[in-house]
């Protein structure tokens, strides 16, 4: 289970050191194959190739013509490539993916069940605080037993 913040640096080739904390749990269990792709642009998600593959899986059961699963397959695949994993434990997050995500620098990395999500720290923090986890929220947690 990947869970937690640590923050981390994209260096001048585009690669991410994966923090320690992650790395210990993502080696051992899946390898050094991923699929770094995105939803919107915005953020970095790295997944170990097996559970991409198990996600590709259920994408191969949607209907193929469905508008929302034409745009997702859309999207994951504009943004996406697949990465190795280095013996310095950094993985290549493409130019483009990386100029459109502006992830260089400082990047907080957040772990999300199974997979990784790469932000610009400081758009990152800003989304926080623009959009906080408000009252409303908790109350519609509530209601579906969370």
């Amino acid at each position: 289970m990947l869970r937690g913040n640590a923050l981390a640096k994209v260096d001048d080739k585009g690669r991410l050191k994966l923090p320690s904390v992650f790395r210990s749990l993502v080696e051992p269990k899946y390898g050094t194959e991923y699929f770094v792709t995105s939803l919107r642009g915005e953020s970095v998600r790295i997944y170990p190739m097996e559970v991409w593959t198990r996600f590709e899986e259920r994408l191969a059961k949607a209907p193929q013509f469905d508008p929302a699963v034409m745009r997702l397959r859309n999207a994951v695949n504009y943004y996406g490539q697949a990465a190795i994993m280095d013996a310095q434990g950094r993985i290549l997050i493409h130019p483009l993916l990386r100029e459109c995500a502006g992830t260089r620098g400082e990047v907080a990395v957040l772990g999300l069940h199974d997979f990784l999500e790469v932000w610009n720290r400081s758009v990152f923090e800003e989304r926080l605080a623009a959009a906080p986890l408000t009252d409303q929220d908790l109350e519609s947690l509530s209601r579906i037993g969370i």
